[in-house]
């Protein structure tokens, strides 16, 4: 457990020595200098009770404490208290976060304190604000960027996010008086997980492997469109017991630039590397994808050896967006059709209709023959994903595999939770730029529900893994 004093007793000197030694570089929010309190006209007896009630109060150190600790792993939950306040005393708590490229998020909620003046996140609801109700980790997943429509992504693995907690006396919409604040690190690289570029034939890709001789159970991990290396979800999936590779498949170094075609060699020689890693526990491995990446590992799935277990997070049982080729043979993308595009009263652009149903002709060409797979598979879908038809693809590839005697797929649907199912915490996201469609679309979800979505969600992808992967059942549920 750590703690900072109010800045009134030494904030900087706290700061210090809970944060000793080199500083890690850290965007700072910053915060605006409180003002003066008033003194136009001379208390009545009541003010003037009040006033001397909180000059008490205020001579408390009022301290914020974090458990476990200044520092933590992004999907892992952390309790927020604060100490020192007076009995029932209102206050205002914000949280602000900076990522890579300086844009901010923040995030605040009203609290009072129980009638010895402390507040504990986990027992006190928020009465306003950004959310409402008990939500210990509100401050988190409830953060909305400044700039509209900006998506929070993790681009660097090996530095952590830095979130400013701050306590303001009061319910004020703009409250000014500081009472205590903490810096509360959010990493992505857990103790002893090992971050190991791969550049081995064709292969662009990041392999995570947890701290221990091994071997584990291995996972390979795709993201959707957008191009480029998401390292993030696999560095902390392999704090969990995995050795995940993330994999890059267009946009990236020497790769293709667009999304076009590709060829399910690439993704074969992929698996061939993993499968025969020392520290990856065999027979096969694990395929992971979100979005296009769910395409692309039912159809690594059903053509390709060696895989295991298959988790698609809102993907397709059609392949989408580019022709995929493998030995002599040509998948066509899913056909669509831009009329079918809808506006919603904002403003946004909403594709859910915009792909054809790949059950009717010529469309057809394009399903993925997953009733050849034999791996088992797990479905995490949103229903309210404004993307494509996530839940229509999941139970079309329920049918297929059951109609040709293969094990039933798991299919998870989540109530209110859009496209972006995220690890824990991660801020919700309802609309962003899509480069594809190139413009604002509406992904769906509701902030609360999707954010338990993704909680869960989290849980059952490792129970998933380590079912499948490992010789032998797990006794204990997944960690968060």
């Amino acid at each position: 457990m750590s703690f900072l004093r109010s800045p009134r007793l030494g904030k900087r000197l706290a700061e210090l020595a809970q944060f000793p030694g080199t500083p890690t570089s850290c965007h700072r929010v910053p915060r605006d200098r409180p003002r003066l309190l008033s003194r136009k006209a001379p208390p009545t007896f009541s003010a003037s009770f009040l006033l001397s009630s909180l000059r008490a109060a205020s001579s408390m150190a009022v301290t914020v404490t974090l458990s476990p600790g200044p520092r933590c792993l992004w999907d892992e939950p952390v309790e927020i208290a604060v100490h020192g306040l007076g009995p029932a005393q209102p206050v205002t708590l914000r949280a602000g976060l900076r990522d890579e490229k300086g844009e901010l998020f923040q995030a605040s909620a009203r609290y009072r304190a129980d009638a010895g003046g402390q507040l504990h996140l986990a027992r006190a609801p928020a009465l306003g604000g950004s959310y409402s109700g008990v939500e210990p980790m509100g401050l988190f997943w409830s953060l909305q960027p400044e700039k509209p429509y900006w998506r929070l992504v993790k681009r660097d693995v090996q530095t952590p996010f830095c979130v400013d907690l701050e306590v303001y006396e009061g319910h004020d919409p703009q409250p000014t008086k500081l009472l205590a604040r903490a810096v509360h690190e959010r990493g992505f690289l857990g103790p002893g997980v090992r971050r190991i570029p791969v550049r081995e034939g064709s292969v662009r890709a990041t392999l995570f492997l947890p701290p221990g001789s091994g071997p584990f159970p291995g996972i390979i991990d795709i993201s959707g469109t957008g191009g480029g290396l998401f390292e993030y979800r696999a560095s902390l999936l392999a704090g969990h017991g995995f050795a995940v590779m993330a994999l890059a498949y267009y946009g990236f170094e020497d790769l293709p630039k667009n999304m076009k075609e590709f060829h399910l060699e690439y993704f074969e020689e992929a698996v061939q590397y993993l499968k025969n890693h020392s520290q990856v526990k065999g027979p096969g491995v694990g395929l992971l994808g979100f979005s296009k990446g769910g395409d692309l590992c039912i159809s690594m799935a059903s053509h390709l050896k060696d895989i295991t277990a298959t988790a698609t997070i809102n993907g397709s049982v059609a392949n989408v967006g580019a022709a995929l080729h493998y030995k002599g043979m040509t998948m066509p993308p899913l056909g669509s059709n831009l009329k079918r595009i809808k506006m919603t009263d904002q403003g946004f652009v909403d594709i859910i209709d915009v792909l054809n149903n790949p059950l009717e002709e010529p469309n057809r060409k394009s399903l993925i023959p997953v009733e050849r797979a034999e791996s088992c598979f797990l479905f995490l879908v949103g229903l309210d994903d404004h993307n494509w038809k996530s839940e229509f693809f999941a139970n079309e590839a329920a049918k297929l595999l059951q109609a040709h005697g293969k094990k039933k797929p798991k299919i998870i649907c989540y109530p209110a939770t859009g496209h972006y199912i995220e690890p824990p915490y991660f801020p919700v996201c309802l609309v962003s730029f899509h480069n594809l469609v190139g413009k604002l679309v509406v992904w769906g979800g509701e902030v609360k529900a999707h954010s338990m979505a993704q909680v869960d969600a989290w849980k059952q992808i490792q129970a998933f893994f380590h079912k499948h992967l490992e010789n032998d059942q797990i006794t204990n549920s997944p960690r968060l």
